[in-house]
């Protein structure tokens, strides 16, 4: 794997990956959960606090940070995790289906913070998603993969104006049109599960 030319040799901080289950510590609050990665590269406390509430009210969790983790929904936890990742401003998230144990109501509000934290940081994200829906609702690209081995079937470009609603007539067309691809590349009876 390359990022910026070179080899990936490990873990490092130009990118942050996020799962479906947000990986906090419950041990800790949420103001620590989001210094963690701070601390670990040496911050000083008074600019890791500043940097928790920025980003705290990023993601709309002022208030909550005494709470701990068995204290917040889904939702909260997961932008808790997006809150952590920002704060040492990585050059790449990668999300790897970060809304897929949500509801739908927590998911799509998800989605719209989600899209307005990337308009104000620009990072790059890789967003990994079976909704084909969703894909196209926060992505500029679609890549759609072939099952085992995964490889590039089709590259689709969205160049839908946002914020993008997953209502929107143009989404629900481009959304067909990938699935389509889709149901060529793995068949009707997995997407059908996924797409609903």
């Amino acid at each position: 794997v390359m990022a910026d030319t070179r080899k990936v040799q490990g873990p490092g901080t130009d990118r942050v990956l996020l799962f479906q289950e947000a990986a906090l510590f419950p041990w800790l609050d949420v103001q620590h959960n989001i210094e963690f990665g701070l601390r670990q590269l040496g911050t000083p406390a008074g600019e890791r606090r500043a940097l928790a509430r920025r980003f705290l009210e990023m993601v709309h969790l002022q208030g909550f940070e005494r709470s701990y983790v068995h204290q917040l929904s889904g939702g909260m936890r997961q932008r808790v995790a997006i809150a952590r990742a920002l704060a040492i401003n990585p050059a790449v998230l990668l999300m790897d289906e970060p809304f897929g144990a949500l509801d739908a109501l927590t998911r799509d509000r998800l989605h719209a913070e989600l899209e307005s934290i990337w308009s104000s940081t620009r990072k790059t994200v890789l967003f990994v998603t079976h909704n084909v829906r969703e894909a196209v609702a926060l992505g500029d690209r679609v890549l759609v993969f072939s099952p085992r081995p995964g490889r590039i079937v089709r590259e689709f470009r969205i160049n839908l104006p946002r914020p993008r609603s997953l209502e929107d007539h143009s989404l629900v067309d481009e959304s067909a049109e990938i699935l389509t691809v889709l149901r060529d590349a793995i068949g009707n009876d997995e997407l059908e599960a996924e797409n609903g």
